[in-house]
């Protein structure tokens, strides 16, 4: 009887053990899926948040991104330019393409900047510019990506008690722009808009997120 109950006790330990094992699997498999990886390492992310260039600006300062391309999403024209895309008739908004390490920063957190840096009730617009092609969009790759992006917008939509403006779309196809917009602010500093909009949209952004995450000036 006694050797029975030890067997059975055994049993219940390994049973145990792999149940504990399969949840940790799980939970890995899952933070992996929120990623959506590129052959070196590095993840893809889309946002539009208003002019590009402003936007380009507050994804650069982000530790763990490597880049942020400027471009067109969300619309329904093929090769969209940005004179096109200003008459507000592609249906494509300014957009980024953000490529970052998913081992210095995730993809939770590049959505919390993406909130902090823009005033998430703007409909249409943000600041000065308006019109469609400025209008605020979160894109998902995956369904765990969605179910963050809305978890997000609910919680900030209850903490301001007002309606968010972002859409959350699909990622579908991203269009780069034109070479003469990337790294706008940083080879335009003194440019007026860049001035006078850009980069005290960028300081607002970062009186609001923690140092830790923003890379150091030089």
């Amino acid at each position: 009887m006694r050797n029975i109950i030890t067997l059975l006790f055994i049993t219940l330990l390994f049973s145990c053990q792999n149940s504990a094992q399969s949840k940790q699997q799980e939970n890995i498999k899952n933070a992996r899926a929120t990623q959506v990886p590129l052959e070196n390492g590095k993840a893809r992310a889309y946002f539009a948040s208003g002019c590009f260039w402003c936007v380009e600006a507050i994804y650069e300062s982000v530790r763990g991104v490597d880049e942020v391309i400027n471009g067109y999403s969300g619309g329904y024209t093929k090769n969209p330019t940005y004179e096109a895309s200003n008459t507000g008739r592609t249906g494509h908004a300014e957009a980024v393409e953000v490529i970052y390490d998913p081992k210095v920063v995730n993809f939770e957190t590049l959505v919390d900047v993406y909130f902090a840096s823009q005033n998430p009730t703007q409909i249409n617009g943000q600041g000065p510019d308006h019109g469609s092609q400025y209008r605020s969009i979160i894109f998902y790759q995956n369904d765990e990506q969605k179910q963050i992006i809305l978890e997000k917008k609910a919680a900030l939509a209850k903490q301001l008690k007002a309606k968010i403006a972002a859409e959350v779309y699909p990622f579908q196809k991203f269009w780069i722009a034109e070479d003469y917009h990337q790294n706008y602010e940083r080879l335009h500093p003194n440019h007026p808009y860049i001035q006078r909009i850009s980069i005290p949209r960028l300081n607002r952004f970062k009186t609001k997120f923690s140092e830790e995450l923003l890379k150091k000036s030089h």
